[in-house]
């Protein structure tokens, strides 16, 4: 396995997007750890994210396990239909959905997130939980991009502890990088929604080559990049000497 490209692409484009993703979940963890004495703020922030990315993997590993069920419940339209179909487009309808409403929401210029924590947390512990509750939530369109696009469960399990390591390591100048430049997110929910739109058309048989799907990602990818660097000789450019 470790000597498929394949499988490198794969680990690559998944830890991008949990990591790009994951930031929401930055926000949030933020919120919750702030009902804390400040002494203790980082030191629930990092046990958090350690219990939340436990959470994460269990999740991945539920869902993965009913994607690997494939014997038929059901026919529609003569075609069979298992539990791994079910949750591909289940999944993907998820993605399109939630994909498109966070497009929306960006457009529009609206809060991403409300402060759903308004009252104090109880206690150290209380605050650990919401931010494990908050990380399934919000790391659901992740989770399940990741089991519809890669066919190894170590490759999506080491996608999510390198997401992360990079989410302990780099929270703050990560979360600064991607505010200060909002097409980073666009990408990463636009990625989404054509996972989800893969997902769907894979679970009614309709299966497209995955190279197909890691070729635009990569061309966006790279489009991407030269408009981040257009963008700041220009700004560059209108700074006074």
């Amino acid at each position: 396995m470790l000597t498929d490209p394949q499988v490198w692409i794969t680990l690559v484009t998944l830890s991008a997007i949990e990591i790009v993703l994951g930031i929401d979940n930055l926000v949030f963890i933020s919120i919750a750890v702030s009902k804390l004495p400040y002494a203790q703020r980082e030191k629930a922030r990092k046990f958090g994210i350690a219990v939340a990315c436990i959470t994460r993997i269990a999740l991945l590993l539920t869902l993965a396990w009913l994607a690997g069920l494939t014997s038929d419940l059901f026919r529609l339209f003569g075609q069979g239909i298992s539990v791994r179909d079910l949750v591909l487009i289940v999944g993907g309808a998820f993605l399109v959905v939630k994909g498109s409403m966070e497009i929306k929401d960006l457009i529009a210029g609206e809060a991403e997130s409300e402060d759903v924590h308004a009252k104090p947390a109880a206690s150290f512990l209380a605050v650990i939980a919401q931010i494990a509750v908050i990380d399934i939530v919000f790391s659901l369109d992740s989770v399940i991009a990741a089991v519809g696009m890669a066919n190894h469960t170590p490759v999506m399990v080491a996608a999510i502890l390198l997401a992360v390591g990079v989410m302990l390591l780099a929270a703050r100048p990560l979360g600064h990088f991607i505010d200060t430049n909002p097409t980073i997110k666009m990408l990463a929910l636009a990625f989404i929604v054509l996972v989800g739109a893969y997902l769907i058309a894979d679970g009614f048989e309709l299966h497209i080559p995955k190279g197909y799907i890691y070729g635009a990602m990569g061309f966006s990818a790279a489009v991407e990049c030269l408009n981040l660097w257009a963008r700041r000789n220009a700004q560059r450019r209108l700074l006074p000497e």
